[in-house]
């Protein structure tokens, strides 16, 4: 369990198959997770079983709870864990629409970053995010991340194609 000030960290448990199966059959959702189908609850329910470790899975989902309810608002993640190159993708969606706006993206992602350094060892973190997704992109840098480069024309879209940045951030010195 990884704690910040507000907010707690924690495995998946099968009672969190509801609340993943809300969000990522949530079409307003798709676009930023990359989904182009629904997901059955069985297929949910596997997924959260079948959850050996990061080092055997090359990825770690971690559901975002609030510390002065338990509301479970969220989740994030590490995925294409890398550790020779001491790398990992990072993932984040507030599920819960009124757990937006309040901050708390910033903290789980250095909650996540925190724990990324000082227990796995990464040296570093990155996310892909849509150039039109204002949001996520002042969240990724309000947390340190930093545009470091452009795929041009990557994800097609209703509305035409989009470019996607890729925003990385550093957890140890140059010295590193």
């Amino acid at each position: 369990m990884i704690q910040t000030e507000r907010l707690i960290l924690r495995a998946l448990e099968p009672a969190d198959v509801p609340a993943l199966y809300r969000w990522e059959n949530d079409p307003e959702n798709w676009l930023v997770s990359h989904t182009t189908k629904p997901f059955s609850r069985r297929s949910l329910e596997q997924f959260v079983l079948n959850i050996t470790d990061i080092y055997t899975d090359k990825q770690l989902r971690l559901m975002i709870s609030r510390k002065d309810d338990g509301t479970t608002i969220g989740a994030v993640d590490l995925f294409d864990c890398d550790f020779t190159h001491l790398r990992a993708g990072v993932g984040i969606l507030i599920g819960e629409k009124e757990g937006r706006g309040n901050g708390f993206g910033k903290e789980a992602l250095n909650g996540l970053a925190i724990y990324a350094r000082d227990v796995l060892f990464l040296q570093q973190l990155y996310a892909d995010v849509m150039a039109n997704n204002v949001a996520a992109r002042k969240l990724f840098d309000a947390a340190g991340y930093e545009g470091t480069g452009l795929r041009k024309n990557w994800i097609r879209t209703p509305e035409g194609w989009q470019d996607l940045i890729l925003m990385t951030k550093k957890l140890h010195g140059e010295e590193e």
